[in-house]
């Protein structure tokens, strides 16, 4: 698959935008506008027509089809190269004659051909195609570059950040709070850590996806390219033009490609978004109980009329482009699956909004990314809260009888119930409990262990377990 320099769609702005993407936010997602615009999705149908003429060519099928000259493959991919403003203009004036969106880019080709010397060959444009040979591949091809090249590295970019805070705070003692109540002592970073380990699986999935394709006629049956060719072993031409686009070869359709592979792709993508909708919540409740500073950004303004306030914007603003994204990934992952038997026209319109889904989800990414940024751990507030909760020892100290009891030392009976008794309900201070420790017969080096220990200190192996796997 050779890789071009296309002239960028992205700068073709709309004066007054309808939507919030092409409006406000068009900035942070105008990388999506190169794959999965409108325009880019004629393009990438030029693309596909321009690419199965030249297969056509160089596979020989038909009798008297010459041998392309080099200089001619690189005219006709000139022709995908070179598509800018202008070019949609004149596309658009052709579909609105033909009513017939793939029919104007095959009579947009044709008027290329003469000055390539190919003027003969124009019924050779769109050759045994029916419209969905050519649009299932041109949104495969968008599609995936849209992920690779801007929903990727997007998402990588947020991990980065995500990372670089599970590292840091890998051994910040903290409060856990089970229920919303208090619980056994982790660290912060530990606690990033899950998170940055859980969206690491989602986008190893991602980026082992298929993006499938076809290109065998009318119903699936390689019907009027035997009709044309009978000799032709279509399906191996086939196959081969659709792995030369970079895709995987789908060998049995109906009239579409079945967008299986879009919906197993949007399911994981959505997966990825609610996993980072729970870091996005996590994040916006440390910030309530003042576990994060958010840095103030210079002449921002948080609230219009308390002064004192910075608001988690950027969390809660991630919140909500991830619901919409998924609102309308999970739309089209159900919609796209089904046809009535062998086409209709629902995946037409329900395509048309892939860009939009991804480019909330993008959006979510940005707004996560630059807020984890304006972040500085509070680690006096995170200590003070972790220093006034010692009942959270109860569960180390009844665990050790158990060990003790096992061992044989006398006086360990019912560890449980009666540390239950001394922690339920109430908050318990440090001497109280070494008092308690004390008067329980434990062995000395239990005993020990128990005395020395505090809450800061039962964190386990949690900082070992963010470093080890708190890495993108």
């Amino acid at each position: 698959m050779t890789v071009m320099t296309r002239v960028s769609l992205a700068s073709a702005e709309p004066a007054i935008a309808l939507g919030a993407l092409d409006g406000r936010y068009r900035s942070a997602v105008s990388g999506l506008v190169d794959h999965l615009s409108e325009a880019a999705l004629n393009r990438n149908r030029i693309h596909v027509e321009v690419e199965w003429f030249i297969h056509l060519c160089q596979e020989q099928v038909l009798p008297g089809l010459p041998v392309l000259a080099q200089q001619q493959c690189a005219g006709l991919r000139d022709i995908v190269e070179t598509f800018g403003s202008e070019e949609i203009a004149e596309l658009a004036a052709i579909e609105a004659e033909t009513v017939h969106d793939v029919k104007a880019v095959e009579y947009f080709i044709a008027r290329r051909l003469d000055a390539l010397s190919l003027g003969n060959l124009a019924p050779l444009v769109h050759f045994a195609c029916t419209s969905e040979d050519i649009n299932n591949l041109a949104y495969a091809v968008g599609i995936r570059d849209a992920v690779s090249s801007v929903w990727e590295p997007a998402a990588r970019q947020t991990l980065h950040s995500l990372t670089t805070l599970a590292e840091d705070a890998a051994a910040t003692p903290m409060l856990s709070r089970t229920h919303g109540q208090p619980a056994t002592p982790t660290t912060l970073g530990k606690e990033i850590a899950v998170f940055v380990h859980r969206l690491n699986r989602q986008l190893d999935r991602i980026g082992k996806q298929e993006f499938l394709g076809k290109i065998n006629g009318a119903t699936g049956t390689y019907a009027a390219h035997l009709a044309a060719a009978p000799d032709v072993d279509w399906p191996s031409v086939a196959k081969s033009f659709v792995e030369h686009l970079g895709l995987t070869f789908n060998p049995l359709t109906t009239q579409i490609e079945s967008h299986d592979y879009q919906a197993e792709l949007y399911a994981d993508i959505a997966r990825f978004n609610r996993i980072l909708h729970g870091l996005c919540v996590d994040i916006w409740s440390y910030i309530s109980i003042g576990f994060f500073r958010q840095i103030p950004v210079a002449g921002a303004t948080g609230s219009s009329t308390m002064p004192h306030k910075v608001n988690p914007i950027r969390f809660e603003n991630a919140e909500a482009n991830l619901e919409i994204s998924n609102a309308l990934l999970d739309s089209l992952g159900s919609t796209l699956v089904e046809s009535r038997w062998q086409r209709d026209l629902t995946d037409s319109s329900g395509q048309r909004n892939i860009g939009t889904a991804l480019g909330h989800s993008v959006l979510a990414l940005n707004n996560v990314t630059k807020g984890l940024k304006q972040l500085d751990v509070a680690e006096e507030t995170i200590a003070a809260d972790l220093d006034s909760n010692w009942e959270v020892l109860g569960e180390a100290i009844q665990t050790v009888m158990r060990a003790e009891a096992v061992a044989g030392v006398d006086g360990m009976e019912n560890p449980y119930e009666r540390l239950k008794e001394l922690t339920r309900g109430r908050r318990v201070d440090a001497e109280k409990l070494k008092d308690f420790v004390a008067g329980l017969g434990l062995s000395a080096a239990a005993e020990e262990r128990l005395k020395n220990l505090t809450p800061s200190g039962y964190t386990g192996l949690a900082a070992t377990l963010a470093q080890q796997y708190g890495a993108a």
